[in-house]
């Protein structure tokens, strides 16, 4: 099975508001970055979206080692709060809807396709491809506010 390094971040302009996610995959000497932005979101939803659109890039199985410097992303997977979340029809424990369900439960697919562990990074710190997905999502938002 490939092994490939996928590092993601999100940013808004307003939460909600102008938001942008940059992703860059790594996959031996290959790199690959990718962006994007939308017009009403949320950090959160941004955040969310990287991770999609990184593990979207990948056309076979692959174990991917995912970096992102969101606590939400990161510990929904490793506190187990999806799996809960999938067993009770994307309610919470408080009986309320879960935020963000449509983008939880893409993820929720794309991640039972690959062998994925996910990792906290230090956001804004030293980590850099980070600061360089940092750099892709809010340049995503400055151009997309420019086309307006």
């Amino acid at each position: 099975m490939k092994k490939v390094i996928l590092y993601t971040d999100g940013a808004c302009s307003g939460n909600p508001g102008v938001g942008g996610w940059g992703a860059v995959l790594i996959y031996g000497k290959h790199e690959k970055r990718i962006s994007g932005a939308e017009g009403k979101t949320t950090n959160n939803r941004m955040e969310i979206t990287a991770v999609i659109e990184g593990l979207k890039c990948l056309n076979q199985p692959c174990e991917v080692q995912i970096y992102s410097d969101s606590a939400y992303t990161v510990n929904a997977f490793e506190k187990g709060w999806i799996d809960e979340w999938q067993r009770d029809g994307w309610i919470k424990a408080d009986k309320k809807p879960v935020l963000n369900a449509d983008l939880w439960q893409k993820l929720f697919e794309l991640t039972h396709i690959h062998k994925v562990t996910f990792n906290k990074v230090k956001g804004h710190a030293d980590n850099e491809y980070n600061n360089i997905c940092d750099k892709l999502a809010t340049d995503a938002v400055k151009n997309f506010k420019t086309a307006l």
